[in-house]
Order: structure tokens, then sequence, then C-alpha cells
């Protein structure tokens, strides 16, 4: 057999694989946070959030409420040269994302069963 026939069967093994994954896994909730960011975002969103006094105040006196909040969480950015990770008894995390054309950091505790959201930074 030559070789660009078995190169030709591999590829089309290799695209039916691929359909057939694409098949079973659509519409599943499966995702892959392999990388620091992504499992550090994945497991803060899977914890209940919670909002510490300070943050309240900032929260009402601010033009973004919680929703954005929760999408920052989700899509932000987290800066770990300004976390501190392993910090006991729970993580600081500093996570910056975009609203409304502003820049926006979030201070959040990452402790074992929740997550607080401590600070609330907007750059204009």
């Amino acid at each position: 057999m030559k070789l660009i026939q078995r190169i030709g069967y591999y590829l089309g093994g290799f695209s039916i694989g691929l359909v057939i994954l694409a098949f079973f896994l659509n519409g599943k909730k499966t995702s892959c946070s392999y990388g620091p960011e992504a499992r550090v975002l994945k497991n803060i969103n899977s914890k209940k959030i919670g909002y510490s006094q300070n943050f309240s105040t900032l929260l009402t006196n601010n033009e973004i409420d919680s929703t954005d909040i929760i999408n920052i969480l989700q899509k932000g950015d987290i800066n770990f040269s300004e976390s501190n990770p392993r910090q006991e008894p729970c993580g600081v995390y500093l996570i910056e994302g975009i609203h409304n054309d502003d820049e926006v950091t979030l201070t959040i505790e990452n402790c074992d069963s929740t997550a607080t959201l401590i600070n609330l930074k907007i750059f204009k």
C-alpha cells in the first residue's frame, strides 16, 4: 500500500470519528477546560457566589449589575501576576473583563464552598 493511500485512509477515518464525536457531544454540557485560567473560572462559576459588604455598596453606586458580573466571571481573563492563589484559607484572584467599552477588574476570594466578590474597579 502506498503512502498516499495510507494518509487517505487515516484522514477518512479521522474525519468520520470527528463527525461521530460531534454527533454524540452535541447538546451536552461538555467542556475542555485544561488550561489554568479555564479551570479557575470553571471552579469559581460552579460555586455559590456571594458579595462582601463593601462590594454591595460598590454595586449600587456603579452602572454594572449582577448579570454583567456573571458574564465577566464566565468570559473574563485572570491576571495571575496580581492574584494570590495560594493564600490561606482562600485564594484571591483578579479577573479582568470588558463592560460597555470600559475595563472592569473584579477581585474574588475563592474558598472551598463559596466564592466571594470583594472589590470592583471600572476603568473608563
